[in-house]
């Protein structure tokens, strides 16, 4: 008990500052890809061969910039963009740095997983709504997210976890967050305890999200059906 009070003391505030800058890193990187990436989900599928608008060049062109983007590790990502973090926030460096580079990887990865799961919906719903003369506008607000919706929040809790796991990579290039901590006290320092301490807090916490995602999904789920 001794030793856990002393290594609470010493890197107590550490690590709540850690796991407050991964959380803010996850959960604001996930807000913004949502707001590019669903619309780029919604528009593949739109404009795919058997969509509602087929454009063919134009569906083309979204799906090689999503393929591309995905074919991209991380951390090469993570460098490559400095410049345009820079640009977009002042540094490249720290939370705000990390939130650009998470947010354009995860686009790709948030528009793929919206065109899966629209493109589950029934296309029975569609014929219906159309046999009613709705726009295409109502037909993916009213039908296409609507129905896909309890799908829609399990594709955020597994983007949540994946840019949880991105933000140790930003760690290695100053980002802070835990994986941070992990690399500066557990690695570069031989500090096992703390290691161990930054992985078992990593596991906690996607555990967390795990069943936070789990729970709405379920309650999204029984309230359309």
């Amino acid at each position: 008990m001794d030793y856990i009070s002393n290594f609470i003391a010493q890197y107590g505030a550490l690590f709540a500052q850690g796991t407050w800058d991964t959380i803010v890193m996850t959960i604001v990187s996930t807000f913004f890809a949502y707001v590019i990436g669903v619309p780029l989900g919604v528009l593949l599928v739109v404009t795919a061969k058997d969509g509602l608008r087929p454009h063919r060049a134009l569906n083309t062109v979204l799906g090689w910039i999503v393929n591309i983007g995905r074919s991209i590790p991380f951390i090469i990502l993570l460098v490559a963009i400095i410049p345009f973090t820079r640009l977009v926030v002042g540094t490249s460096l720290g939370v705000p740095g990390a939130i650009v580079p998470l947010t354009v990887a995860a686009i790709p990865f948030v528009g793929r997983m919206v065109e899966q799961s629209l493109a589950e919906v029934d296309g029975g719903l569609v014929e219906a709504a159309q046999s009613f003369g709705a726009n295409t506008w109502q037909i993916v607000v009213k039908v296409m997210l609507r129905e896909s919706l309890p799908s829609l929040v399990r594709g955020a809790s597994i983007t949540v976890i994946t840019l949880f796991g991105y933000t140790a990579m930003a760690g290695a290039v100053g980002a802070g967050g835990i994986g941070d901590i992990a690399i500066r006290y557990g690695y570069q320092r031989y500090l096992g305890d703390v290691m161990i301490a930054s992985i078992v807090l990593c596991v906690v916490l996607v555990q967390v999200f795990q069943s936070i995602g789990d729970f709405v999904a379920r309650k999204v789920d029984k309230r359309i059906r």
